[in-house]
């Protein structure tokens, strides 16, 4: 169709193809064609016939690139008690049997075979969260890097524009792949690995498959290296191999940024789909994402470890450009589905002295307090939204993004940030909740709620007390929708059977709940896994039977009739027959 006779780089996805700047295989792929060079993206390969779609584009004239897709593919097919998910989101009508558990390590394995002399360079959230020794939760065994089974040339972690442009760059230069490339990490053999002075040596793999405390030291230095301007290159032998981990790229530009979201996406799945349902898709189609970054740090979460804690944000321009596009789509009714992010109300916030940010190694801007150099004004964010609901076409625009309060009940030295916080309080709630808005408290337990790196359960009632009396001045009748999690390290059953009184007292019938899933590269998994808090390296306790984790599950629903008997006979099992009579009555 376009008269090519080779193609420059050849992309697989674990992901249906679909056209918009929330897919990762678009976003590199238009990278990619901005730069002139000559792309294919083979999306949900078949691994499992006679491999005609990993031969039938051929060889690349720079590379292939393999990435799992938008989420790890064992979050994405199973829960947290390891059973299969009702749908696969990123596959035509939720089919399960599309991608390969691990596509990252099937897919490259097939491509070597095939095409030995070839590089591959692997990316996505997959590979980027497993580019060192982590514990990995559905094998139940500590994985070195997953270069180590993998066996791409290159990784690339975080988010990828900035890498992979730099990586063709260099490439039209030299054909061989680089070492020094920022953000990237790749396999040596440990003979010709030449430390440099200000190289940051972890334990190895075999030294923390013998003491879980050694791999519990080794998550601290790699959560601080990667939140910080200036980080340390990281190494880590394996066997007779290294692995080298380059720094990451300091934050994007809001220019770079806006290059990104810029391109020109259809914002469609690939036509071949037609008449098939991708979930994912479903749920971003009418909405747009204003920033990357997130400075929570929770404990529990991946995306600072993948995006940065650094706030980057799109300009004005650039969002309304893309509400403007959404306007035009065919079945468009006029209603945007949410104006986020990684959270909601984080737009435009950065360090007020960037001097300090840069000397900054804290995971967490917000955690345990508020950094008193941050700047928390919402006036931008609320610009943004004015601009937006000012638009010919755009009926209302919803808040879908998980709203910070402890951003909202933050008391600024700055009387018109304060101003400017009460004031996107109110427009928030007064506007932009479809009828419930949802929030993240996450558990009550101040206890368990420093572990996870979340505000005191004290700030909700707080949020909530404004939520209730916004309400009633503005006469309107929404709910707040809290999220909870359970089995999370420190949580107890005495910590769940508070909440469930807790929630009990709030009028809460809880339905946004999970169990803790340790998945790689976060504080929380490690905690769970080593038994140690990777920053006290105190020990600390996690439920991890499916006994001891349906015992504490099941006090969130105190208010099924099914579950009193099991959980009246658990609080008599733990020693709290006071809480018997709180939730049930005399």
């Amino acid at each position: 169709m376009r008269g090519w006779d080779e193609l420059d780089v050849i992309l697989f996805s674990g992901d249906a193809y679909v056209d918009h700047p929330s897919f990762g295989a678009a976003v590199i792929g238009r990278m990619l064609e901005a730069q002139g060079l000559k792309v294919a993206i083979v999306p949900q390969p078949n691994w499992r016939d006679d491999l005609r779609d990993f031969k039938k584009l051929g060889r690349p004239r720079l590379f292939f690139g393999v990435s799992p897709g938008c989420m790890d593919s064992m979050v994405n097919k199973y829960t947290a008690n390891k059973r299969l998910r009702s749908e696969d989101a990123y596959t035509p009508d939720g089919r399960h049997d599309m991608r390969p558990e691990y596509p990252s390590i099937v897919y490259t394995k097939i491509l070597k075979e095939l095409f030995p002399d070839v590089p591959i360079v692997l990316g996505g959230i997959e590979a980027s969260l497993r580019r060192l020794t982590h514990y990995d939760y559905w094998k139940e065994a500590v994985r070195p890097s997953i270069l180590v089974d993998a066996k791409a040339d290159l990784l690339i972690y975080g988010m990828g524009e900035k890498p992979i442009t730099d990586l063709c760059k260099r490439l039209k230069e030299n054909p061989e792949l680089p070492h020094d490339l920022l953000q990237t990490a790749y396999l040596t053999k440990r003979n010709q690995f030449k430390p440099e002075e200000n190289d940051l040596r972890l334990h190895s793999h075999e030294e923390c498959l013998k003491d879980k405390k050694k791999q519990a030291e080794n998550f601290r230095h790699i959560e601080e290296e990667s939140n910080k301007y200036a980080a340390q290159r990281i190494y880590q032998e394996v066997g007779n191999q290294v692995v080298v981990v380059n720094p990451p790229y300091p934050p994007m530009t809001q220019g770079e940024l806006d290059m990104s979201f810029d391109l020109p996406y259809t914002r469609l799945p690939h036509p071949k789909y037609k008449g098939k349902r991708i979930p994912a898709y479903d749920m971003i189609k009418f909405s747009v994402n204003l920033h990357r970054g997130c400075f929570g740090g929770c404990a529990f979460c991946t995306i600072s470890a993948h995006q940065g804690k650094f706030i980057v944000s799109r300009s004005k321009e650039s969002i309304l450009k893309e509400v403007k596009a959404i306007t035009q789509m065919d079945d468009f009714k006029g209603y945007l589905s949410d104006l986020g992010g990684p959270s909601a109300n984080m737009y435009a916030m950065h360090g007020k002295d960037q001097k300090l940010c840069r000397r900054c190694k804290r995971p967490s801007c917000i955690h345990p307090k508020v950094c008193p150099n941050l700047n928390t004004d919402h006036r931008p964010l609320l610009d943004i939204y004015h601009a937006v609901d000012s638009l010919p076409g755009i009926k209302k625009s919803f808040i879908g993004s998980g709203v910070r309060y402890d951003l909202l009940l933050h008391e600024s030295k700055d009387p018109e940030v304060n101003r400017s916080t009460a004031e996107y309080t109110r427009e928030l709630i007064a506007k932009h909740v479809s009828g419930r808005l949802k929030v993240a408290p996450e558990h009550t337990s101040d206890d368990v709620l420093y572990i996870m790196r979340k505000p005191p359960f004290e700030q909700f009632y707080r949020f909530k007390r404004i939520f209730d009396r916004l309400n009633k001045e503005l006469n309107l009748r929404q709910q707040i929708i809290p999220y909870f999690i359970s089995s999370h390290p420190g949580c107890t059953e005495k910590d769940m059977a508070e909440l469930a009184v807790i929630t009990k007292k709030l009028d809460f019938h809880l339905e946004q709940v999970q169990d803790f899933t340790p998945t790689p590269m976060t504080v929380a998994t490690e905690a769970w896994y080593t038994g140690f808090h990777p920053y006290t390296l105190e020990p600390i306790f996690s439920a991890k039977t499916p006994k001891e984790k349906l015992a504490q599950r099941m006090f969130f629903f105190w208010y099924k009739p099914e579950e009193r008997r099991a959980i009246i006979n658990e609080l008599r099992k733990i020693g709290r027959t006071d809480l018997i009579d709180k939730l049930y009555g005399r």
